[in-house]
C-alpha cells in the first residue's frame, strides 16, 4: 500500500510540474479575463458534472465569498446547484440541455462562462459553451487529456496535463485557486 501511495503522489507531482512548466500563460489569460469581466460589470458562470460540479461550486464560492482577503463580493454562480432546474430540464428535454438552458437564462455578453469537464466531452457542458459563444460571452474550458470537444470551442483553455480523472481535477483546483487569488489581488488594486 505504501508503494501505491508513493506512486500516486508521484503522478500528482508530475502533473503539477507540467502545469508549472507549461500552463502559466493560460492561467494568466483566464485571470485577466475574469478581472476584465468584473471591471465591465459582468459575472462568472461555472458548470460541471460529478467532481467537476463540486469544482464549479468551489470556484464560484471563492469569488462570491473570498479566498484570502476581505473585499466586495464578486458575482459568480454554479449552474449545477439548482436540482429543481436540472431535473426538470433533464426530464423534459434531456440531460444534455441542463446547462445550456441556464446559460440562455443568465448569460449576457459581459460574462465569462467556464465549463469544466475532465474529458472535455461532456455534452451538456459543450452545448452550454457553444450557446455562450453565440451570446457573445467569453468562454473558458477546463479539461484534461487532449481537451476534447471543449478545447475546440472555448476561447481560452486550461488543459490539465494528465489522462487520469483525479489528477485532472487536482490540477483544475490548483489553477482555479491561483486564478481566484489573482482576481482578488488585481481588483483590490483598482478599488
Amino acid at each position: 500500500m505504501k508503494q501505491r501511495i508513493a506512486n500516486s503522489l508521484e503522478k500528482h507531482a508530475e502533473a503539477f510540474k507540467k502545469v508549472q512548466r507549461d500552463s502559466i500563460p493560460e492561467i494568466e489569460k483566464i485571470a485577466k479575463a475574469l478581472v476584465n469581466c468584473y471591471r465591465e460589470g459582468g459575472k462568472a458562470i461555472f458548470m460541471g458534472n460529478g467532481g467537476s460540479a463540486a469544482d464549479a461550486q468551489h470556484l464560484a464560492t471563492e469569488l462570491v465569498c473570498r479566498l484570502k482577503m476581505e473585499r466586495k463580493a464578486l458575482p459568480a454562480l454554479a449552474l449545477n446547484t439548482n436540482t429543481s432546474t436540472i431535473t426538470a430540464q433533464g426530464n423534459d428535454y434531456g440531460y444534455e440541455t441542463v446547462f445550456s438552458r441556464q446559460v440562455e437564462a443568465f448569460t449576457d455578453n459581459k460574462d465569462v462562462v467556464v465549463g469544466i469537464s475532465t474529458s472535455g466531452n461532456s455534452e451538456n457542458v459543450v452545448k452550454a459553451i457553444s450557446l455562450a459563444n453565440r451570446i457573445g460571452a467569453l468562454t473558458i474550458g477546463f479539461s484534461g487529456g487532449d481537451g476534447g470537444k471543449l478545447a475546440k470551442i472555448a476561447k481560452i483553455n486550461f488543459i490539465a496535463p494528465s489522462d487520469t480523472t483525479m489528477h485532472i481535477q487536482e490540477m483544475h483546483m490548483v489553477a482555479g485557486h491561483i486564478i481566484c487569488e489573482l482576481v482578488e489581488e488585481e481588483l483590490a488594486k483598482s478599488s
